[in-house]
């Protein structure tokens, strides 16, 4: 079906590459998410486009053109290009798909848009704009699709997973970014084949779990990595968290409870001084994992309660060891398993309040993820009891009035002791080494259970300490 869209929202670049391919006699065409966008009334922050013509000639097309360009995907057919601050991507039609037992597809080219088209993921990514005409090249119905919210394959799931078994991990990406439901064929598809997923890189699954996290509704995404199955292989200790319910019904669900803090989270990450900017990954994957530990942890008490004990140091290392695994960076790791270790450190501030020392060390132990931590924090409260969810959160909220006030009398994120190495080594009369990690460790600790001290005070106990010491022996 041919039909005529609006270019109106469309760079004039668009137009401007199209006319430097067909003057060179070669086709050209906007695909994928940039079409299926401008159905969604909203512009695509890629542009990505697909010809005919080979990685060699679209490169002589372009090198005069574009302001830069890069050759880093070519071995895929893609070249990518900037041109007035705009990023852009033209790829030789394609017909790649993976062998049996490889971790990444098999590239080959093609010479027909439809043929391209029908190779891809979705239908609702399977449409193209030819250029520049702008006619809509849609065989598979992806408008349609895209109009009812349904998930379909161009061909049958079986085959565009067999394909790239990364679009498996895609589907639940799109019901989290888009809203979509995923066709039934394609949800049956999912589970029958979610142990091929074993066989793409751990970067690739790395990347399509972000974007899942980061979309609109992130619980809807994992809630279908986890029923397809998908979710015993990428993310394993989330399915864990279906623990059996006892008879007695004396603990909650813990995976629903799970979904529901990644979504209380989404939907606090902006605030008044926009500390945590949305979509923050860091604290919705930690809002995900924050429970991970209860599994290994619960206990069934004499008193017939239920306890998952120190479930929150257990969570952030399993929490650490799976990112790891996925390739995540080592600054991103660490933000999130702190955020898993420190999210029960709040309770019990409302019944026996805290010193001023105590919050000190909670502002210090949370570092630059203190924001954070406000936030997941107050999205682990899932309780249907108002008053309960109502005190917890006027105590949260006095917490932090209390690190508000601390912080204009103190430089809180940035605690020390009121005296550094020289000045140590100076008053005891040693030299660099272990004892004075040990004095500093000590006046450290001094400074977070009494505040800035005087120098004159702070002297007058690192002296006391220091006689102490089995080194101040003469």
């Amino acid at each position: 079906m041919a039909q005529l869209i609006d270019t109106s929202t469309l760079p004039k670049i668009v137009i401007e590459l199209a006319e430097l391919f067909t003057a060179a006699g070669h086709e050209l065409s906007l695909v994928g998410g940039p079409v299926r966008d401008l159905f969604l009334g909203r512009m695509s922050p890629d542009l990505d486009f697909t010809s005919d013509a080979t990685p060699d000639e679209i490169v002589h097309l372009i090198r005069k053109w574009a302001d830069a360009y890069w050759e880093i995907g070519r071995d895929f057919g893609t070249i990518g290009l900037r041109r007035q601050g705009l990023t852009l991507e033209v790829t030789t039609y394609r017909a790649d798909a993976y062998d049996a037992g490889s971790r990444k597809p098999q590239v080959a080219f093609g010479t027909v848009l439809e043929d391209d088209l029908l190779r891809r993921d979705f239908t609702m990514n399977a449409m193209a704009l030819r250029l520049p005409s702008m006619e809509l090249v849609d065989p598979s119905g992806g408008v349609k699709d895209l109009h009812t919210g349904q998930l379909r394959t161009p061909g049958t799931p079986s085959s565009s997973f067999s394909d790239d078994p990364l679009r498996m991990l895609r589907a639940a990406r799109f019901a989290s970014q888009l809203q979509v439901d995923v066709a039934p064929e394609v949800a049956e598809a999912m589970t029958a084949m979610a142990d091929r997923i074993d066989i793409v890189s751990a970067e690739r699954v790395r990347d399509e779990l972000t974007k899942l996290v980061c979309g609109v509704a992130p619980e809807a995404g994992i809630d279908l990595l986890v029923s397809s199955g998908l979710a015993g292989h990428v993310l394993p200790e989330v399915p864990a968290l279906k623990l059996e319910i006892d008879e007695h019904h004396r603990h909650k669900d813990v995976y629903q409870h799970s979904l529901t803090v990644l979504r209380q989270a989404a939907g606090l990450e902006t605030g008044d001084d926009g500390a945590v900017p949305a979509p923050d990954f860091i604290l919705r994957f930690a809002a995900l994992m924050h429970d991970v530990g209860k599994p290994a942890t619960r206990r069934f008490e004499a008193s017939g309660a239920v306890s998952f004990r120190h479930h929150e140091v257990v969570g952030a290392k399993l929490t650490a060891k799976r990112m790891k695994a996925l390739r995540f960076d080592n600054d991103t790791i660490k933000a999130v398993s702190l955020l898993v270790e420190l999210h029960m450190r709040f309770y019990g501030y409302g019944d026996a309040g805290w010193t001023d020392s105590a919050v000190r060390r909670y502002v210090t132990d949370a570092g630059d993820q203190l924001e954070r931590l406000h936030r997941l924090t107050r999205s682990d409260v899932t309780t249907r009891n108002r008053r309960k969810a109502e005190r917890l959160s006027f105590a949260y909220d006095d917490l932090e009035q209390r690190i508000a006030a601390l912080r204009q009398q103190e430089e809180l994120e940035a605690i020390r002791p009121d005296l550094d190495g020289s000045r140590i080594m100076e008053l005891l009369g040693i030299k660099p080494g272990p004892v004075v990690g040990r004095a500093y460790k000590f006046l450290l600790n001094e400074r977070m259970e009494s505040g800035p001290l005087e120098p004159a005070e702070a002297e007058r106990r690192l002296r006391q300490w220091w006689a102490e010491q089995p080194e101040s022996a003469p």
